[in-house]
């Protein structure tokens, strides 16, 4: 009896995903970051790192989480190797975090205006981008919206291209939309196993994981605004078609994972015809959804080679003769 009372008090007290949220804050306040909060003036809160002292000899690079946990834990692994880089922007989407919104709109196209809104307020005018999952389609329509705004985009495993049908003829492993919502925004420990099995390539053993500790991931990261969260997801498909997905022209890099359960790497295929020689389509092998807790060295190197040792090539000279008219011609740069 004594036992099971300290087995209860201790979960009632100590949180596991508590404690590491509070290292990820830590982590993020020693990277040079800080904490902020965006009134937009219209029913909308947007929560984002930002950094502490910004560097005009940086460019500027924002990170869009996907669905599940908040953003400190999805980018918390590679902040502090991006850091040295970049001037590094990180928001809570939309019902994510401390981010929120009293209007009625689920689209990822509002989280985008809502996205670039608080990077207006923090008077960044150019930024490449990141978008993981969910915020690949989020960081997509940043990318066709504001073209002027963003320069390099990177759309990890986001099913940018699917379409509305694709759910009725068996592309997907879960065709039926609700029951994708259940596994996405888990309720009970036995769904977040589900959804375990789907994102790993080789999950470990799901029957030994504590059932407390996903209980534990639940109740901090997954109760709040659950029927907002499977709005979110509902909204995806809801008259997709290819032909109303506008073609970006910023140089695009796609990075999938070659067993992909949650989008399958058709769909990393489709949206490189989309966009035609303007992307670049790298798989990595071996990997499932999450590839970026897989295969984070692999992960790693994909996003040093396209955002910080790609340089664009030099202008070529003008033209001697002063009096000769001149032309711009369009130069199409290979990612």
């Amino acid at each position: 009896m004594i036992l099971q009372f300290l087995k209860k008090k201790m979960t009632r007290c100590f949180s596991l995903t508590e404690a590491k949220n509070w290292c990820y804050r830590f982590s993020f306040n020693k990277s040079g970051l800080r904490s902020t909060i965006t009134d937009l003036q219209d029913g909308t809160i947007m929560h984002c790192w930002v950094p502490k002292i910004r560097k005009d000899s940086k460019p500027n690079l924002l990170l869009i989480h996907g669905l599940g946990a908040n953003a400190m834990w999805q980018w918390g692994d590679i902040l502090r190797q991006m850091i040295p880089y970049f001037n590094i922007f990180i928001p809570d989407l939309l019902f994510f975090g401390e981010s929120y919104t009293t209007r009625p709109e689920r689209s990822e196209s509002f989280q985008a205006q809502c996205v670039m809104r608080v990077m207006e307020k923090n008077s960044v005018r150019k930024l490449s981008l990141v978008g993981l999952s969910y915020g690949g389609f989020v960081g997509y329509c940043l990318a066709a919206q504001f073209s002027e705004a963003i320069e390099r985009v990177m759309i990890c495993c986001a099913g940018v291209c699917m379409e509305e049908k694709d759910l009725k003829e068996g592309v997907f492993r879960v065709s039926d939309l609700e029951e994708a919502a259940r596994i996405l925004v888990p309720q009970t420990p036995e769904k977040l196993r589900e959804l375990m099995g789907f994102s790993l390539f080789k999950p470990p053993p799901l029957s030994l994981l504590p059932s407390c500790l996903l209980a534990d991931f639940i109740g901090v990261m997954c109760t709040e605004y659950t029927e907002e969260k499977k709005e979110l997801i509902r909204a995806i498909p809801n008259d997709r078609k290819i032909s109303n997905i506008p073609k970006i022209t910023q140089p695009t890099l796609i990075l999938w994972g070659e067993y992909d359960q949650i989008f399958p790497l058709e769909l990393g295929h489709r949206l490189k015809r989309h966009l035609g020689d303007n992307a670049h389509l790298v798989v990595i092998k071996d990997a499932g959804h999450a590839f970026n807790i897989e295969k984070p060295k692999e992960y790693y190197k994909h996003l040093k080679s396209f955002l910080v040792d790609w340089r664009p090539p030099p202008a070529s000279p003008p033209p001697k003769n002063e009096n000769r008219t001149l032309s711009c011609n369009a130069v199409e740069v290979q990612p």
